[in-house]
């Protein structure tokens, strides 16, 4: 089976995906020169993130999206197992959303242009004012329901277990006064790690945890959303990723 599944990935889905992403990146760039920059990045890359999905025959399950509601904007903190995370949330969190993102992804040829021209923020940590400008960027975008979707643990796990988490999205959403929804991804290691040379067939499975509301305001607020996050997106892991490993690269 696993040498069927490599002829079809190469004969078939990496083409076709190929293809998938020129077309949606195009399309985000040329839309943004007509306004449409951050519609047409919620369609186009839901789109991209499903097809990869699907196309890669990777069977999905989604749980808990009865917990949210459509119209309120939420940070969004998920654990960070490999790239397929990214294609995992796009295509099947079913929000309107702004990825925060390293800034050195913007020099990404298509993929980078395509997201500048969405919408979505690129984190700059250089000094002071230019993450407050972050800030700033992220309170004019996340209204009228769109939401911020961040890793906090800023690099993908080298294990499949969580690592630290960052204050950053924490710190945005206790500035914005903003509640935080915990994101469980599992199987996204298991189909292409970090170390990963080629991708595996395995399932994704994808649990949205009940939003959690700030309390105050300030570091008190920001160290309980952080720990109940943690908590939160740990519980829907199984046993062989749970417990804290430290990435060498955070």
């Amino acid at each position: 089976m696993k040498v069927i599944y490599s002829l079809y990935l190469i004969c078939i889905a990496f083409p076709l995906l190929l293809v998938i992403t020129i077309f949606v990146s195009v399309s985000i760039i040329l839309c943004s020169c007509i306004g449409l920059g951050g519609w047409s990045g919620h369609v186009f890359g839901s789109f991209w993130g499903w097809s990869f999905c699907r196309l890669l025959l990777l069977p999905v399950t989604v749980e808990g999206r009865e917990l949210i509601d459509k119209q309120t904007s939420y940070v969004f903190v998920a654990n960070h197992q490999g790239s397929f995370d990214i294609f995992l949330i796009y295509g099947f969190l079913r929000r309107h959303f702004k990825w925060m993102m390293k800034k050195s992804l913007r020099k990404n040829p298509f993929i980078g242009k395509a997201s500048e021209s969405a919408g979505h923020i690129f984190v700059d940590r250089s000094g002071p004012k230019a993450v407050m400008n972050t800030i700033n960027q992220a309170r004019n975008v996340l209204k009228d329901g769109v939401s911020l979707v961040v890793f906090p643990e800023g690099s993908r796990s080298f294990t499949g277990h969580m690592g630290y988490f960052k204050r950053g999205a924490f710190q945005l959403a206790d500035e914005l006064q903003m509640p935080v929804v915990p994101l469980t991804i599992d199987g996204s290691f298991d189909v292409f790690s970090r170390r990963s040379k080629w991708i595996n067939w395995h399932p994704l499975r994808l649990t949205i945890h009940k939003p959690i509301p700030p309390r105050c305001q300030g570091a008190e607020n920001i160290k309980a959303t952080m720990t109940e996050a943690y908590a939160a997106i740990e519980s829907a892991l199984p046993n062989k990723y749970k417990g804290m490993v430290e990435n060498p690269d955070q």
